[in-house]
C-alpha cells in the first residue's frame, strides 16, 4: 500500500495523532463511465491530494482496463458493479471478512451500492466502521423513501453517519424533505469540473456554415434525447438548413434507442449517432460543437441530481440548453451559461434553440461566461466540507 505524506496539517496521517485512513467503498469507479463514477473518482483524487491515506474498494474491470494509475491503493472485487444481488453479496462479503480494517477505518460510501450493502449488515456492531460518511445524488432518495423497509433501514444508517453530502441544492432539498433526520449532519459537496477537462483548448469550428448541437448521455427516457429532436423539427426550414446533431452516449434502454433512431430518420437535417466515446473521443466532439443540449426529464423515480456534462461543456465554451430540473439549474445559470425551459414546453424549447442558432453573438457570450462558471467549486473544496472540522463544513 502506498503511503503519501500529507499535504496539510489538517488531515494529519494516523501515526499515533488519532486520524484513520479513508476507505472508500463503490460499485461505480473507473472504468465504469458516468457521472457517479466520475465524482467517486474525483472525490478520492482530491482526498488523496488533501492528506489522506485513500483505499478504494471498486469492481474488477476488463482486461486491462482497470490498470490506470491512481496516487492510493485500489483494491478490486469480482464483482461487475450492476448493483445486483451477486454484486450486494459480494461486497457485504468483503465488508465481514474485513470487518476489523473498517473498524479502523474512516469509511465513505458515494453511491447506493454500498450503502445499499450496509443497511442490512448495520445491526450488527462489529461490521460498522470507524467512522461514516455518505453522499447522495438523487434518484437513490426517491428509490429508498419508496419501500418502507428501505426507509426504515436508511434512516437508522443515516443515524451512524457522521455526515452526509449531497451534490446540488436540489438533492439537498430532495434528502431532508424525505429523511428530515439527515438535515443537521448534512454539507452541499457540490460537482466541480472533471479533472480531465481542466485547461483545454479552445473550440475547433467544423464548418462554419454549420451550426452543430451536440448532446452527452447515454441513451435513456430521462436523459430526453427524443426532446431534442423533436424541437429539432419544430424549427424553419433555413434553420434546419444550418443545423447538425450530434448524439454521443451508451445504450442501456433498447426500446428508447429504437425510438431515438425512428426520430432521427424523420429528420430533414443531419442526425450523426456516435455511441460511447472515450475522454479523447468526448474532447474532440465538444470542440467541434457549437451548442450543448441535454434536456433530462423526470422519469418515474429517476432524476437528475446534477449534470456533469454540462461543466464539460461550458468548459469547451459551449452555451447550453436544458430543461429546468432537479438539480440542472445548479449546473447551468439561466441567460448567463445557457437557457432554461421548462419540461414539457416544446415550442419553448425550439425557441431557445432558434435564438441561439440565429445568434452567434449571444452563443460566444454564454460560452465565455460558461468558462469561468465552472471554476467557481473544487473537488478538494467539497472534500474539506465532508471531512474537515464540523463548525467549518456546516458553515459552508
Amino acid at each position: 500500500m502506498l503511503i503519501w505524506e500529507s499535504m496539510h496539517p489538517r488531515y494529519p496521517q494516523d501515526n499515533g495523532n488519532g486520524r484513520l485512513p479513508l476507505l472508500i467503498l463503490t460499485h461505480e469507479f473507473h472504468p465504469r463511465k458516468g457521472g457517479i463514477a466520475t465524482f467517486t473518482e474525483e472525490m478520492a483524487l482530491a482526498s488523496s491530494e488533501s492528506g489522506f491515506q485513500v483505499e478504494v474498494w471498486a469492481p474488477r474491470g476488463r482486461g486491462n482496463d482497470s490498470d490506470k494509475p491512481w496516487p492510493f491503493t485500489v483494491h478490486r472485487l469480482g464483482m461487475k458493479g450492476t448493483q445486483n444481488l451477486s454484486c450486494l453479496f459480494t461486497l457485504s462479503k468483503e465488508i465481514i471478512s474485513k470487518r476489523k480494517h473498517l473498524r479502523q477505518s474512516t469509511v465513505y460510501l458515494p453511491e447506493p451500492g454500498p450503502i445499499s450493502a450496509l443497511l442490512y449488515l448495520q445491526f450488527i456492531k462489529a461490521f460498522l466502521p470507524g467512522k461514516l460518511y455518505l453522499t447522495f445524488h438523487g434518484s437513490e432518495i426517491l428509490k429508498y423513501h419508496g419501500r418502507l423497509h428501505h426507509r426504515l433501514l436508511l434512516k437508522k444508517l443515516i443515524g451512524k453517519a457522521e455526515r452526509i453530502g449531497v451534490v446540488s441544492t436540489f438533492t439537498h432539498r430532495l434528502l431532508i424533505s424525505r429523511f428530515p433526520e439527515a438535515e443537521t449532519k448534512t454539507v452541499l459537496t457540490p460537482n466541480a469540473l472533471p479533472s480531465a477537462f481542466v485547461g483545454i483548448d479552445r473550440r475547433k469550428a467544423v464548418d462554419p456554415g454549420k451550426v452543430v448541437i451536440l448532446t452527452v448521455g447515454r441513451l435513456h427516457p430521462r436523459k430526453g434525447q427524443d426532446n431534442i429532436l423533436q424541437a429539432l423539427n419544430l424549427l424553419t426550414p433555413g434553420e434546419k438548413a444550418m443545423v447538425e446533431f450530434w448524439i454521443v452516449g451508451e445504450s442501456r434502454h433498447n426500446p428508447f434507442e429504437r425510438e431515438v433512431q425512428r426520430l432521427a430518420e424523420k429528420c430533414d437535417f443531419p442526425v450523426k449517432l456516435w455511441g460511447p466515446l472515450d475522454e479523447d473521443g468526448l474532447r474532440w466532439v465538444y470542440e467541434r460543437a457549437d451548442i450543448f443540449a441535454l434536456t433530462s426529464i423526470n422519469y418515474k423515480k429517476s432524476v437528475e441530481g446534477f449534470g456533469l456534462v454540462y461543466l464539460e461543456a461550458s468548459a469547451h465554451g459551449l452555451p447550453i440548453v436544458a430543461h429546468r430540473v432537479g438539480g440542472v439549474s445548479d449546473a447551468v445559470a439561466d441567460k448567463q451559461t445557457g437557457l432554461l425551459v421548462e419540461p414539457g414546453d416544446r415550442k419553448a424549447l425550439a425557441d431557445a434553440f432558434s435564438t441561439l442558432i440565429s445568434d452567434r453573438r449571444l452563443r460566444r457570450q454564454l460560452g465565455e461566461t460558461g468558462r469561468k462558471w465552472v471554476n467557481r467549486n473544487s473537488w478538494v473544496a467539497s472534500v474539506d466540507r465532508l471531512f474537515g472540522p464540523r463548525d467549518a463544513a456546516m458553515e459552508t
